[in-house]
């Protein structure tokens, strides 16, 4: 296995082919790269699928992309420039991804959790050369991590999954409605869908992303 800048776990393709889409796993503040990739095995077999681990370590198998300062007097504050190290760590990554593995450079999915949404959002509006596809479950757009300008034409290619729970007492279900109405003014095509749950994805949840993703490899 290459030894890449971040960790990271991989289930190559069931269906073998010359060159597979691609699926990059983003895990959530305090997870790791076991996380997402628990439900690995469920997805689309011609898929090449790598769950990274975030490089700041909390100990006991917790990481974070970013550091969140739970005691900032305004509420929960995020360290910004770590979360724009982490932005051009995960678009390195993707480079080296495709360096050391045969992928389809033109079907590249980026599937976040929460921190790792906030991130695959940042990624793809940043370098969207990079990415085509974007599943971005109970996370929302964090404008101090886009470019300063954002260019219409550089976006007609993605596509947006964005799903969030109703009742999520985390990441409040109010941040995540702001993305669709973004998307839309870029003509940037996506799906929205929201879930009766907290801060975690719903069997019904898991079941709508992954026809999703089939209907795009």
């Amino acid at each position: 296995m290459p030894n890449l800048s971040l960790e990271y776990l991989i289930r190559p393709p069931k269906t073998k082919s010359t060159k597979p889409p691609l699926l990059i796993l983003l895990h959530g503040y305090g997870s790791n790269e076991q996380d997402l990739f628990s439900f690995a095995e469920e997805l689309p077999g011609e898929l090449l699928i790598i769950s990274a681990r975030a490089p700041l370590s909390m100990g006991f198998g917790s990481y974070a992309w970013y550091t969140i300062h739970f005691d900032a007097t305004d509420g929960k504050f995020s360290d910004i420039p770590e979360a724009i190290n982490a932005r051009e760590t995960i678009a390195r990554f993707i480079d080296e991804v495709i360096a050391n593995y045969e992928v389809d450079t033109n079907n590249v999915f980026l599937l976040g959790f929460s921190q790792g949404t906030i991130l695959s959002y940042a990624v793809a509006f940043n370098y969207p050369e990079k990415v085509q596809h974007v599943i971005a479950l109970s996370g929302y757009i964090n404008d101090e991590l886009l470019p300063e300008k954002l260019i219409k034409e550089k976006y007609t290619h993605l596509d947006f999954y964005i799903s969030h729970g109703t009742a999520d007492q985390v990441l409040p279900v109010e941040w995540a409605r702001k993305a669709p109405p973004l998307l839309e003014k870029l003509g940037i095509r996506y799906s929205y869908q929201e879930y009766p749950v907290g801060h975690g994805v719903a069997p019904q949840n898991f079941y709508s992303f992954n026809t999703w993703i089939q209907e795009r490899i």
